[in-house]
């Protein structure tokens, strides 16, 4: 039989070996001031995106990025969306965007109009004279103008139609003033005319920090429910409290690659990272539930034997199926990334080393905590036993 619980140790050195460089590179990402380690989006930091379609060119993100570059905007972000037409998702540093003009509202008569020496109030015609601004008899007034006591005259139809409005959902219009104008110009001079813009906005450092601070209430409300949720399942806090290491496990190694990734890549975390550490979360603590139910069965069924017996039998009744379960998991994953749209392999990426860390821990993690827990459980008790036996 294969024993698993007595190799525990090469699998805490192997643990330590991939989520300790990691570690150190999130370290750095505040020593650094940015320049390594993890590198957010504009989700948490602030910015610009913009979602522009070319008609006659569909230019990679690696040249979009040169145009940007020469435009002064270092560290923007270029992407292509697939969906029923091929978009470029452009992400930079804040730009002001140049709100469309006001209407000019039409000038009020002056309340304080003081009659002219001849009885006539300053600002009214004099007789004969047609009244400034008003309408022209040619095209206004009713050609039988007469007027008619009682009877006001009819006004002719205005020749100028109405402006239509806009239709719900059309796209946004191609800026052509500011800073995004001068964008336009520069990308449309390498790829041609820009004839859809689908996304354009800019995100404040308020709603950016408010992001991040929910995330963060997010993945602390979660580990709180499980560490609750598995103390009353099995009447054992220490099986809930193994879980949420596991569960820490899991998110360093994740959080330290994209640190890594990062910074010699430049790979980016945005809003979509903080769904998939909800997802890995909850994947890895699924795998740790399936074993330490097996445990418990066990515990019955072999009740009298050594507890770390009892652990690696489990582990070996559970093997097949927690692998199984992630292994197809991961397959459909690695199908999304390779094929699925740029946009959304950040957040795959993720996934799959989460659930693939996820799984390596509910096996040779959790369950190997929870026998050197009940063995250092076992020393102590036996230590108090022995000091108060009398001698």
């Amino acid at each position: 039989m294969f024993d698993i619980i007595g190799r525990r140790r090469w699998y805490y050195l192997l643990s330590a070996l991939v989520i300790l460089p990691g570690l150190i590179f999130t370290i750095l990402t505040p020593l650094s001031g940015g320049r390594m380690g993890l590198q957010f989006s504009i989700d948490f930091t602030g910015g610009t995106v913009w979602e522009v379609h070319f008609r006659d060119s569909t230019p990679t993100p690696d040249q979009v990025r040169g145009v940007m570059e020469q435009q002064g905007l270092t560290g923007s972000v270029a992407l292509t969306t697939s969906q029923d037409r091929q978009y470029v998702l452009i992400r930079t540093e804040p730009i002001g965007l140049v709100d469309e003009p006001a209407p000019t509202p039409p000038p009020s008569p002056s309340p304080d109009a003081s009659p002219s020496p001849d009885g006539t109030p300053a600002g009214s015609p004099a007789p004969g004279e047609t009244p400034a601004g008003a309408p022209s008899p040619a095209g206004t007034l009713d050609p039988a103008a007469s007027p008619v006591p009682g009877q006001t005259p009819a006004l002719s139809p205005d020749p100028s139609p109405a402006a239509e409005p806009t239709p719900a959902g059309a796209a946004v219009a191609p800026p052509t003033q500011g800073r995004l104008g001068e964008l336009r110009e520069a990308l449309e001079a390498d790829f041609g005319p820009i004839d859809e813009v689908r996304q354009e906005a800019t995100i404040g450092p308020v709603i950016s920090a408010e992001l991040g601070q929910q995330a963060i209430i997010l993945i602390v409300l979660g580990s709180a429910g499980i560490l609750g949720w598995m103390t009353f399942r099995f009447s054992d806090y220490r099986m809930g409290a193994v879980a949420i290491a596991a569960l820490i496990h899991d998110v360093l190694l994740v959080v330290g690659v994209f640190a890594i990734l990062g910074t010699l890549f430049g790979l980016q975390i945005d809003a979509l990272f903080v769904t998939a550490m909800l997802t890995v979360i909850g994947f890895s603590v699924h795998d740790t539930i399936v074993v330490f139910d097996r445990i418990r069965e066990n515990r019955v069924r072999h009740a009298g034997e050594p507890f770390d017996a009892i652990v690696n039998h489990s582990l070996l009744q559970t093997l097949g199926r927690s692998l199984n379960t992630s292994i197809t998991t991961v397959l459909v994953l690695l199908g999304l990334m390779l094929l699925g749209s740029e946009a959304t392999r950040p957040f795959i990426f993720a996934m799959v080393i989460g659930i693939t860390a996820g799984a390596y821990s509910s096996i040779f993690n959790a369950a190997a905590l929870l026998v050197d827990w009940n063995a250092w459980s076992e020393r102590r008790r036996a230590r108090e036993f022995a000091t108060a036996r009398p001698r």
